[in-house]
């Protein structure tokens, strides 16, 4: 499940998380006080200038405190191709936004996504799109969770 890499402390407001990939991107919402998350939609543009815009129409949107990308690793927790195309688009939305970024574990969130979809009976057919903002939701969630830890223990 995710791991927080870098975690800047908030604690109001909305935050988006991202399930980034090449072909589409998951987006989720969430609240610093509910600590609960939840599947927003897909971004299913190829284009980065066409990403972008849909991104900045959630942020006008929500108008967050914080967004989340989760940064895709091996099991072994070694970077591979993907994690450096991740890592820049995190540094991209901190660019265009102006919003502090964290970065998450993103292992396993995947898998997890598509467990719970066939586990609510939705058709494989239907879970790819669905699957992405699941797995920005788990992405999100374990984030809001380990937040809440560490205001605890602290």
């Amino acid at each position: 499940m995710a791991t927080t890499q870098h975690a800047p402390a908030h604690a109001a407001g909305s935050i988006l998380a991202f399930d980034f990939g090449t072909r589409r991107i998951g987006v989720a919402v969430g609240e610093h006080s509910t600590g609960l998350a939840h599947p927003l939609t897909t971004i299913a543009a190829e284009r980065k200038d066409a990403r972008f815009a849909a991104i900045a129409k959630l942020i006008d949107e929500w108008r967050p405190s914080l967004l989340v990308v989760g940064i895709p690793v091996h099991a072994d927790g070694s970077e591979h191709a993907l994690t450096s195309i991740a890592r820049r688009f995190a540094r991209q939305l901190e660019g265009r936004y102006g919003l502090p970024v964290a970065l998450a574990d993103e292992r396993y969130t995947t898998r997890s996504a598509s467990t719970a979809l066939s586990a609510a009976d939705v058709p494989a057919k239907d879970q790819r799109g669905a699957r992405d903002q699941v797995a920005a939701q788990l992405i999100l969630q374990t984030y809001l969770e380990q937040q809440r830890e560490r205001a605890r223990t602290a």
